[in-house]
């Protein structure tokens, strides 16, 4: 007698895992079935079932085992993205410097207090030297011969800071800004974060000098300021929470460049794949390279939804989703770049624990760790051609006139 077993599943009503677990049990029960006809075919057709059954690959096997366990990625370096990283030697910690400068009460502060700021913002050198290294930007001057020395801006940085300024009040600009930290909260659905972790982030985000009280203030349906329970140190701290899901900001950058292709279309489970660009001299091993071919034929899950369900954390599925995350983080920043410590950090806080970090490593082709400027920084490698920036936000023009200041020099 032969049996048949038929099931029906309507893809459109039912998500891609309850497919996954539907579809596993209809391969189980279509495998027993044949092994319990082939009982009375005799020995070899026994055989033959056994084999049939044993080597059926279910989906989530495809989809989710890890096969890159055995293979080995080199780091390569890339002269063109480390020269992208050292060209912003010591800007961050300038405009840190010249920000707590211009919005003290006197426009100046004394070099006493300003030394104290020498570990918070890992000054390779003392205060002073720093100062002295670039005086385009920075004057010292002593108010009187009763008080210490103080530091101001000069009227070149001024005059920049100014035009600065002007870009942070824009409507355009607070705008972009209130979408890009929205859209931060919202990675893998989090929705709060502490805000020392913000802060680690204000300033590849784009966001002013006290960003609470002069953006974030002025936007109360979309944030606010809660306690909150730290999960990593178990302490009360304050936290930046948003204060409803913003549909209309859950989509990922690749899912919007794959909305904008009519043929596509949108769809759940959908397959997208993550631009790949190496350096010259980086060659995959073919174990590699059709491991990577695979896994980017993986579904896309946004990183906007919660997929931290997944079966197999560490599986090729889970990892797609990681990196989504990681690609869609970096797309975020002004610079499309930020320090590895700083993603390590999130990463604790949405759940990934090493998670970003095996991935990092696993995808040089998509992420590029540079180990210039005493710190490691990861580099969205899609976003720059050669050593230069591909869409420049408007925050980042005026970065690139305070660096022709800082790269001034005196005449002897």
């Amino acid at each position: 007698m032969v049996l048949a077993l038929s099931l029906r599943i309507h893809s459109t009503s039912l998500s891609s895992s309850i497919l996954t677990v539907l579809f596993e049990v209809h391969m189980v029960i279509w495998n027993f079935c044949l092994l319990k006809q082939k009982l009375g075919e005799g020995h070899g057709a026994l055989v033959t079932a056994f084999m049939v059954v044993s080597t059926t690959k279910l989906p989530h096997r495809l989809h989710c085992c890890r096969t890159f366990i055995a293979a080995k990625v080199k780091w390569v370096c890339d002269p063109y993205l480390d020269t992208a990283v050292s060209k912003e030697k010591d800007l961050k910690q300038a405009i840190c410097l010249k920000n707590q400068i211009i919005f003290s009460p006197s426009k100046s502060l004394p070099l006493s207090s300003l030394s104290l700021l020498k570990s918070p913002l890992h000054l390779s050198t003392t205060a002073s030297k720093f100062f002295q290294k670039y005086p385009f930007i920075f004057r010292q001057f002593q108010p009187s011969p009763s008080l210490p020395l103080h530091i101001k801006l000069t009227h070149l940085a001024y005059s920049l800071h100014n035009e600065e300024l002007a870009v942070h009040k824009s409507p355009p600009q607070r705008d972009d800004a209130v979408k890009r930290l929205a859209k931060l909260l919202m990675l893998a659905r989090a929705t709060r974060l502490p805000l020392h972790v913000i802060d680690r982030f204000s300033f590849d985000l784009g966001l002013p000098h006290n960003y609470v009280t002069t953006l974030l203030s002025d936007y109360p349906e979309y944030f606010q300021v809660c306690e909150f329970k730290d999960c990593v140190n178990n302490e009360e701290t304050l936290a930046l929470e948003l204060v409803s899901w913003r549909e209309e900001l859950a989509m990922s950058e690749l899912e919007r460049r794959m909305a904008e292709n009519k043929d596509l279309g949108m769809r759940k489970g959908k397959r997208i794949a993550f631009p790949l660009t190496l350096p010259r001299g980086f060659d995959l091993t073919k174990k590699v390279r059709d491991w990577v071919d695979e896994w980017q034929d993986l579904p896309y899950i946004s990183p906007y939804e919660n997929a931290f369900h997944l079966s197999q954390p560490n599986g090729d599925q889970a990892e797609k989703w990681t990196v989504a995350v990681l690609h869609e983080l970096l797309w975020l920043l002004v610079s499309k770049k930020t320090e590895w410590c700083n993603i390590l950090c999130l990463g604790e806080y949405l759940g990934f624990g090493s998670r970003f970090k095996k991935a990092l490593k696993h995808h040089p082709g998509i992420f590029y760790v540079s180990n210039k400027i005493r710190t490691q920084t990861v580099v969205l490698r899609e976003t720059y051609k050669k050593d230069m920036l591909l869409e420049k936000h408007p925050l980042m023009g005026m970065r690139y006139r305070y660096i022709h200041l800082m790269n001034m020099m005196k005449k002897p």
